[in-house]
This record gives C-alpha cells, sequence and structure tokens, in this order.
C-alpha cells in the first residue's frame, strides 16, 4: 500500500508539473512526462501497479476542475499504453534489460514510437475531442504534437528510471557516480550556455549574446560529453546527462527563447522533440554495445582466467605425472620407450630410444614415427596401419625393418598400444621396441651355418662318389685310349675310323673324369705363380671362340691386377665351361662381360680366409636368368638346365672344384629375365715371381737318339701294357713290376734303369709316393715320375714331384718325360745299383 501511495503520489506531481505547460503554451501535451513514467513503472514493478498509475493520473485533473471525460481519457491512455510497451519490451527487447545492448535501445525506441505514444496520444486525443469539440484539423495537429511529444518523453524518462532502478547502489558509487555527476554537470552547463533563458535577461547581461549571437549551436557540443560516456559504457551517465540537458531545452522552449521562438510554436515544439531523441537514443545505444563488448570482455577474461587456472592446475598434475612416467621408463634400458598423439607424432623419448634408433628427444618430439619405416613401407601405409590396428583391437605387434637416424637399418619387436582416457576417448599410443637385430643376424648366421654344413657334406658325399667312380674309370679309360693307339700302329689302314670313333669316346671320357675330379677337389693341379692380367688377355680368342657371332664380348679389367697361383689349365677351361653356358642362354644374342677387381671378403663367402685380399673374377651375361629354385642347384654334378643331350651338368661342377681346390670359391646371381652373373674368387699371391714358361714353350719334340729303360710300375697288368706300349711308341724300353716292393728290389738287384714311372693307388704296404721317397733317398740321381687317376695319397706327395694325370696320350706322356728327365744326346749307363 505504501509503495502505491508513494508511486501515485510521484505519478501525480509529474502530471501536474506537466499540466503547467498548457497554460503558457496551450500547443503542449500534458502527456509526455506521465506516459513515460508509467512505461517505466509497469517494466519494474509488473501490472500491479496500474492503481497507482491511474490514481496519479486522475488526481490533477480532479484537483483542476477538468471534465470526467478528459481526465478518464488521460489516466487509460497513459495506462494502457504503459501495458502495451512493457508487454512488448519484455517479449521483444528483454524487459528491464533493453538498455543492455545496441539491438534492444533500438527495439526500444520503436516500441516508444508505436504503439506506446501512439495508445496513449489517440485515446486522449478522443477524450478532448468529446469535451472541446475541436476542427479536424486541429485535432490531427494536436494529435500529431502529442505523439512526438509522448515518444520524447518515453525515450528520455524511462531509461534513466529503469537504468538507476536496476543499479545497485554500492556498485553505483564505487564505479560510476561520480562519472554520472560529471558529465551530468557538464552537459547541464551546456544546455545552459546554449538554451537559458537567464542569459541576455536582467540576471546576466546582454553582452554574452553580443559575443555568441548563435549560442544556440553551441548545445551540439552536449554530444562530446554524452559520447565521452557512451564509449566508456556508462549508460546510467547517458541518461541522466540526457534528461538534463533537455531539462534546460524545455526550460528555453517554455520561455520561447532561441531557438524555440514562440512565433513559430509548431516548428520551436518539433525542434525540441529532435533534440530530445537525437540526445537520448544515440548515445544510450553507443553506451550499450559498448558496455555489451565491456561485458563480454569481462566474461571472456574471467573464463579466460578460469580455464588458465584450470590449465595450470592440470599442467601441474601432468608434469608431475610426465616426471613419474619419465623416470619409470628411464629405468628400462632394454626397451625404446616412446608415446606418440593421436595423429603419430612423437611426444615422449627414453633414453634407450635414443641409444638404439639415434635421435635425441629434441631432434625426434614432433615428428612423426613413420620416419623410422622404410620408404617402401611409408608408401605403402604401414605407419597408419599400425596405429588403426592398434585402435581396433588396442595392442599391435609388430616385428620388422627400421631405419636408425644414420639410416642404418635394425630389426625390431615389440608392439604399439592405444591410449585412452577414462571417457573412452583415444589420446594416444605407447610403442614399445627392443633392437632384436643380433638375435636375428645370430639366427640367420645359425641357419646359413646349417645350410653351408648340409651343402658341405652333401658336396662331400658327392665329391666322394664321383672320385671314386673316376679313379676306376680312369684306368679304363687308360686301357682304351692307349689300345686305340696300339690299333692305330698295327692294325689295317682301313680301320682309321673305328680307331678315330675309340680315341674320342676316350677323350670324352678324359674330359667327363677331369671336370669330376675337379668337382670333387681330387684333380692333381700343378699350379703356378701367373699374371692373371696377363692372362686373361690371352684367352680372348678362346673365349670368344666359344660364344656366337651375335654375342659381344666384353672385359673390364682394371690397373693394380697382383698374380695368382693356380693350375692355369684348369682355369681356362672354367672360365670357357662359364662361357658355354652364357652362350647357351642367349639364344638371340646379348653381352657377355668379363671383369676383374680387388676385394676383401667376409667370413661368409671367405670362410678361413675372411679379411684377406682375393680377386673377384666376375663374368656376367644378359641371357634368360636362374629361378631363385634353382640357384642353389647350379653347382651340383649333372645338373643342368639344358635339353637332353645339349649337356653333362658338369660345367659348374668344374669351377666349383676348382675355385675351392685354388683356396677360392665361387658364387652365382641371377635375375629372370635379366642375366646371370658367374663370380670366381681367388686369392692374391701379391709379391711373388712369376713362373718362366719359355722352358716349356722350348720343348724339344724329337725321339731320343739312343733307348733309355723305364720301369713301369703298375698293379693293373692291363694299364702296364697301355702304359709300356706309349713309353716303347717313343722310343723308351720298359720293365715292369707290379708293386713298389717288387721295384726295389729290382733296383737292388743292379738293373740299370733311367727313369720310375710308377703308379700311386697300388697294394701293399707302399704306394707310388713311398716308392718314390726310397728311391730318392736311396739313387738321388734316378729321375722318379708319378700317375694317377684319383688319390687322397697324392695330397701327400712333395710339390717338386711330378704327377701326371690318367688318361693320357702319346703327345702328354712325352711332353711329361721332358719335364722330369730331358733327353740327353748319349745314353748314360744307368743307375748303378750294386
Amino acid at each position: 500500500m505504501a509503495e502505491l501511495l508513494a508511486v501515485a503520489a510521484i505519478y501525480g506531481g509529474l502530471a501536474a508539473s506537466a499540466r503547467l505547460l498548457p497554460a503558457i503554451n496551450p500547443a503542449t501535451t500534458p502527456l509526455w512526462p506521465p506516459t513515460g513514467l508509467a512505461l517505466a513503472l509497469v517494466m519494474l514493478r509488473g501490472y500491479r501497479i496500474w492503481p497507482a498509475i491511474l490514481v496519479g493520473a486522475f488526481l490533477p485533473y480532479l484537483i483542476a476542475d477538468r471534465p470526467i471525460v478528459e481526465f478518464g481519457s488521460v489516466g487509460i491512455g497513459t495506462l494502457l499504453a504503459a501495458f502495451a510497451g512493457a508487454w512488448l519490451i519484455g517479449r521483444w527487447s528483454g524487459g528491464q534489460q533493453t538498455f543492455s545492448t545496441a539491438s534492444s535501445v533500438a527495439k526500444f525506441a520503436i516500441i516508444a514510437f508505436a504503439p506506446t505514444a501512439m495508445i496513449s496520444s489517440i485515446i486522449v486525443l478522443g477524450g478532448f475531442i468529446l469535451t472541446n469539440e475541436p476542427s479536424l484539423s486541429d485535432s490531427l495537429t494536436n494529435w500529431s504534437t502529442w505523439w512526438l511529444a509522448d515518444v520524447a518523453g518515453t525515450l528520455v524518462i524511462v531509461p534513466i528510471v529503469v537504468l538507476w532502478a536496476t543499479t545497485s547502489l554500492r556498485i553505483s558509487f564505487e564505479r560510476s557516480l561520480l562519472e554520472s555527476i560529471a558529465v551530468s554537470v557538464l552537459a547541464g552547463i551546456i544546455g545552459f550556455v546554449a538554451y537559458s533563458p537567464l542569459i541576455g535577461g536582467e540576471l546576466i547581461g546582454s553582452d554574452i549574446n553580443v559575443l555568441l549571437p548563435y549560442r544556440s549551436l553551441l548545445g551540439f557540443l552536449v554530444l562530446l560529453p554524452l559520447m565521452w560516456a557512451g564509449l566508456r559504457g556508462n549508460r546510467r551517465s547517458v541518461a541522466t546527462a540526457a534528461l538534463v540537458f533537455i531539462g534546460t531545452a524545455v526550460w528555453g522552449f517554455w520561455l520561447g527563447n532561441d531557438p524555440f521562438p514562440k512565433a513559430d510554436l509548431d516548428g520551436a515544439l518539433l525542434s525540441l522533440l529532435v533534440l530530445s531523441i537525437s540526445v537520448s537514443v544515440p548515445p544510450l545505444a553507443l553506451a550499450a554495445a559498448v558496455a555489451t563488448h565491456q561485458a563480454t570482455e569481462a566474461h571472456l577474461r574471467a573464463v579466460q582466467d578460469e580455464l588458465n587456472r584450470r590449465i595450470e592446475r592440470k599442467t601441474l598434475a601432468l608434469d608431475s605425472i610426465r616426471r613419474h612416467f619419465q623416470t619409470l621408463i628411464e629405468g628400462v634400458v632394454d626397451y625404446a620407450i616412446f608415446a606418440l598423439d593421436k595423429e603419430g607424432h612423437v611426444t615422449s623419448w627414453n633414453n634407450t630410444a635414443q641409444k638404439i634408433i639415434g635421435y635425441s628427444a629434441d631432434e625426434i618430439i614432433g615428428k612423426h614415427f613413420g620416419i623410422f619405416y622404410r620408404p617402401d613401407e611409408r608408401r605403402a601405409g604401414s605407419p597408419a596401419h599400425a596405429l588403426e590396428s592398434a585402435i581396433q583391437s588396442g595392442k599391435h605387434e609388430v616385428e620388422g625393418w627400421r631405419i636408425r637416424k644414420n639410416g642404418t637399418p635394425f630389426f625390431i619387436t615389440g608392439s604399439v598400444s592405444a591410449s585412452h582416457d577414462d571417457a573412452g576417448n583415444l589420446i594416444g599410443f605407447i610403442n614399445i621396441l627392443r633392437d632384436a637385430t643380433e638375435r636375428r643376424d645370430a639366427e640367420e648366421k645359425l641357419v646359413q651355418a646349417r645350410e653351408q654344413l648340409a651343402m658341405s657334406q652333401k658336396m662331400e658325399a658327392i665329391g666322394k662318389l664321383t672320385g671314386g667312380i673316376a679313379h676306376d674309370f680312369n684306368n679304363l679309360l687308360m686301357i682304351i685310349g692307349g689300345s686305340a693307339q696300339i690299333f692305330a700302329r698295327l692294325l689295317d689302314p682301313k680301320l682309321p675310323r673305328a680307331i678315330e670313333a675309340i680315341q674320342n669316346a676316350a677323350k670324352r671320357g678324359e674330359s667327363l673324369t677331369r671336370q669330376l675330379l675337379t668337382f670333387s677337389r681330387h684333380q692333381h693341379l700343378s699350379p703356378t705363380i701367373v699374371d692373371l692380367k696377363a692372362s686373361i688377355k690371352n684367352m680372348r680368342t678362346m673365349i670368344e671362340s666359344s660364344l656366337r657371332g651375335n654375342i659381344v664380348y666384353n672385359e673390364n679389367i682394371g690397373d693394380g691386377v697382383s698374380p695368382v697361383k693356380v693350375d692355369l689349365a684348369e682355369l681356362e677351361l672354367s672360365i670357357v665351361n662359364i662361357a658355354v653356358n652364357a652362350r647357351d642362354a642367349m639364344p638371340n644374342g646379348g653381352t657377355f662381360t668379363l671383369s676383374i677387381h680387388a676385394v676383401t671378403v667376409d667370413r661368409q663367402t671367405g670362410g678361413d680366409r675372411a679379411g684377406k685380399d682375393f680377386f673377384a673374377i666376375a663374368l656376367s651375361d644378359t641371357g634368360t636368368g636362374i629361378p631363385p629354385n634353382l640357384l642353389s642347384k647350379m653347382f651340383d654334378p649333372f645338373f643342368t638346365t639344358k635339353e637332353v643331350g645339349k649337356g653333362t651338368g658338369l660345367g659348374l661342377s668344374q669351377v666349383y672344384g676348382f675355385a675351392h681346390q685354388a683356396g677360392g670359391t665361387v658364387t652365382a646371381d641371377s635375375k629372370v629375365g635379366q642375366g646371370t652373373t658367374i663370380t670366381i674368387y681367388l686369392p692374391s699371391s701379391a709379391g711373388e715371381q712369376v713362373a718362366n714358361k719359355g722352358l716349356a714353350a722350348a720343348r724339344a719334340r724329337t725321339r731320343q737318339s739312343q733307348r733309355q729303360t723305364v720301369l713301369v710300375v703298375d698293379d693293373s697288368a692291363d694299364v702296364a701294357d697301355v702304359t709300356s706300349s706309349l713309353f716303347e711308341d717313343l722310343g723308351y724300353e720298359t720293365v715292369y713290376r707290379d708293386s713298389a716292393e717288387a721295384a726295389l728290389k729290382l733296383l737292388e738287384a743292379g738293373t740299370k734303369i733311367d727313369l720310375v714311372f710308377s703308379d700311386i693307388v697300388m697294394p701293399g704296404t707302399i704306394d707310388g709316393v713311398g716308392l718314390a721317397r726310397e728311391i730318392r733317398s736311396r739313387y738321388p740321381n734316378l729321375p722318379v715320375a708319378l700317375t694317377t687317376g684319383y688319390s687322397d695319397a697324392a695330397k701327400a706327395a712333395p710339390p717338386n714331384l711330378k704327377i701326371l694325370r690318367k688318361p693320357f696320350d702319346t703327345e702328354a706322356l712325352r711332353d711329361f718325360i721332358q719335364d722330369v728327365a730331358p733327353p740327353k744326346p748319349v745314353r748314360p749307363s744307368g743307375v748303378s745299383l750294386g
């Protein structure tokens, strides 16, 4: 009740003051101050305030004894306008918060124009028409004047009432009261100077009018304090200053001062209304916009401060967790442990990871872990696949080759695990790896060792078999070949073709057994120090003749090729065998290349000779190549990929045996459709003297002028007969014994012998090598020569003991005997054995 009475008294007083204006100026509206106050009261206290507004509107008219229709229309019009405006503002413009934003201020101004001021002016005008019956033109003029006056009153009164009523006094005093007072005083001074009726009157002299003939224009200076307050966001200061300034303008308008002359009442009133609207709405909208911006900034700062505090707390907790985690992973010395974010970038890195992979933490953190993968794996998307698999199954096991910082590969085992937060959201990955390179190398070396052992055992077994076969076969070939030569001397000349066929068969058998013996490494070699570069160049014609005309032969022999110790005939045979294979692999032509370069072999290639200097003779073709599943069988005896009848399968077997017997090895590399490379590794003999072949080249090929006696020692009578026949064909006399013991007895008996020619393998306690030792011990001047088709006993023979391989023919025997015991012009008396 007290509130209603107070509101009615205030409202009635303001309405009564408005009633004074028509007494001075009949065109002035009785509505503009009360309408704005009524709207402000309804906005603040709600619709329940209507009795106080209605009573306050009636009182001035009851006191003035006005017609009931007139004061009734004023009260009802004011109340309905306030209700309509408050409802629209509450629904469309934020209610009491309508002055919080610039858009709300604009909406408030629109609502003030219509329907608030329009409703009140229409209803009041209707009441006055019923009472006074004015003309239509006067009614329209009064309505438009009252409508605009209500708008101005609403725009000026409502903001100041609502803003000061909804603001805490404590906040006002602390923050903006002094600012509001200062702005209001400045606005009042500007209004006083521009519009006050006192200037130019009796109180204040007219000199100022002379100095300021257009002083009313100074009213525009009020925009300075209003804009300043607006830019400060102080809406109360703007509303208060606007009310003070408009009050001084109304004072000047009341007395008819410039620019509101009484002669032009409508123009003066319009100027006053425009001034009121211009001073109140734009600065208030600016202040609302700035206040909104300030509030937004303050809110954002508060939010940012809160976020910073939360981040700081989270950071402290995370740092603590990270320190504990880092302490844990640094304690692991065998595993590389590092964390990844959701995209796979490294976020943590332990010391073991740095030791294994090579990157420091500063170098790797922030980079994608795909840097550890091989380029082909990155192109195939292996890093992304590992992360996807870890996301799907929680953990992805990894095993494979990775790349260190220095570019070297290393083999790892480990896992990639997905990491989730409490809500199940993926936050990253944990990578745990272990360097398994040494273990894998050990496993691979074990596998290789097993394969090499199996290969060695296979080759040894095959070698023993082929050596045994070759030994017996050589004796057969010796009989066949030697008998063929005897037939050629004794039989009818009409049989040469058959004899030639027998001799050719014996030659092919001799070549076959030679290849078998070379493969089994039981072939007796006569190694000498040879100039490898010169020897290869001397073979050019022989190599080119082994190829076809559509095959280009290239040599690539650099400087610095030192001598090697080999059996040159076996080396030539090896190269020819490889050239023939290359020819057959290039039916449409191609290129055959022989190159020599120095190498230092590893343990896998050189075995016990690892780290020694070797020369690699690489023979490459551009042929059809060999499938990987057949590559390991290339050096097996009797293995061939050629058609039936096109090869024995012993060519590369001979190369294998020769290389190993010479102290080296041989390797093969092939790709289907690209060609094959056979590489023979021979140990270097740098610094040794190259053998002089001049003597062999100058051998005499004449028969002896006087016959000498040869003691033939062989456990096979058939072989001994053939051998004796070949010696006799060369002009020697022969004596035969079937054992070493019998031969020694013959020599002890004093028989004159010029040469002892013995087989190595014989029954009894003394073999051919033992016989040679006995003869050299007892008869130093008696030449001794040995022959064999195969025997491990030949390995025990001294280097200066000459050995002739079976089977042999007359020419081979002549050359061999001239090396052992050259012919002499006068036949010696033999060896004194007595």
